[in-house]
């Protein structure tokens, strides 16, 4: 399975923000300080809003900034605010199909163990998304990252956070 880009660029500017704490920054800056097309992260910034993850303040000191605190925000929360959810994984019963089929519904009644098995593996993928928050992934990359990718960042961000 394949998760768009939006998920990606939607998880590290959700870190961003949680890292400027009250502050936001415009979607401009936001996509301008990782290096993607403002058009499309705009896209994916209004479904985090409409999700309720992000807050979009107009006006010359808006932007957007988280809408509740980074550790009551799932990794999951993200996904699916971009991505949607519905299932990865969707059966067609195509084992009612072809030269082994049977007209007789009755020989269907056990659930697919494909279907099982990939449901199975879609709320597993769930589970470690849900365990995972924003403020872990902040912690982790704050501790993980070199210091002056760190620096540079903040001094580009400099004047450009909206409180």
């Amino acid at each position: 399975m394949r998760l768009s880009d939006g998920v990606e660029w939607g998880l590290h500017c959700a870190v961003l923000l949680a890292a400027l704490g009250d502050g936001g920054l415009p979607g401009r800056d936001l996509a301008a300080y990782h290096g993607v097309s403002e058009s499309y992260l705009l896209k994916h910034l209004q479904a985090l809003t409409r999700a309720g993850l992000l807050e979009s303040v107009s006006g010359p000191r808006g932007g957007y900034r988280l809408a509740r605190p980074a550790a009551e925000m799932t990794v999951l929360d993200v996904v699916e605010a971009i991505e949607g959810r519905q299932p990865a994984f969707r059966c067609s019963e195509i084992r009612q199909r072809g030269p082994g089929a049977i007209e007789d519904g009755r020989a269907y009644r056990r659930p697919c163990p494909i279907n099982a098995t990939m449901l199975a593996a879609e709320a597993a993928r769930r589970d470690a998304l849900r365990a995972r928050t924003i403020a872990d992934l902040l912690a982790e990359i704050a501790g993980s990252a070199d210091p002056r990718a760190l620096e540079r960042g903040a001094v580009w961000l400099g004047g450009r956070i909206r409180r």
